[in-house]
């Protein structure tokens, strides 16, 4: 048996905008929607819901067509705007596999803008782990910070 809570990565990016603006940006449906397709030549299907409270949900369905959803239902367990926010993450692909995990993520202001870290942990495996460290995350945050580049 695989320790998953031994399976964790941690990832810092610096964003060109206040604390307040990245931690509304990650957190806002309406922009969430934008930034989750900035970068798509087709965005193809973004829905998605936050109810952001202490015990609230964040649901996230994404995917080229019906056929191959992704899904993710995050429920927030500490919320400090503009600094910190973790939650309890819940995600599924098309393939009907799902896994749960932490994130924690501290929204730190630096030289004009905010550096995000975030720490996520109990991975089920150390593939589906570094699959999100240099690809899941690292699209995200492209994403995120084309989406303030055009704001500014």
């Amino acid at each position: 048996m695989t320790d998953t809570t031994a399976l964790s990565l941690r990832i810092e990016r610096a964003l060109p905008a206040s604390p307040e603006e990245v931690f509304d940006a990650y957190t806002d449906a309406e922009k969430q929607k934008i930034w989750f397709s900035i970068l798509d030549e087709d965005p193809g299907i973004v829905e998605i819901e936050v109810d952001l409270r202490v015990g609230g949900t964040q649901t996230a369905v994404w995917g080229p067509d019906r056929e191959h959803l992704f899904r993710e239902t995050q429920t927030f367990l500490e919320i400090d705007r503009p600094n910190r926010l973790v939650t309890e993450s819940v995600g599924s692909g098309p393939d009907g596999d799902s896994m749960t995990t932490r994130v924690e993520i501290d929204f730190a202001p630096t030289n004009g803008g905010t550096l995000m870290t975030i720490v996520q942990s109990g991975f089920p495996t150390p593939e589906v782990r570094d699959f999100f460290e240099t690809e899941a995350w690292i699209g995200a945050l492209e994403r995120i910070e084309a989406y303030l580049r055009r704001e500014a």
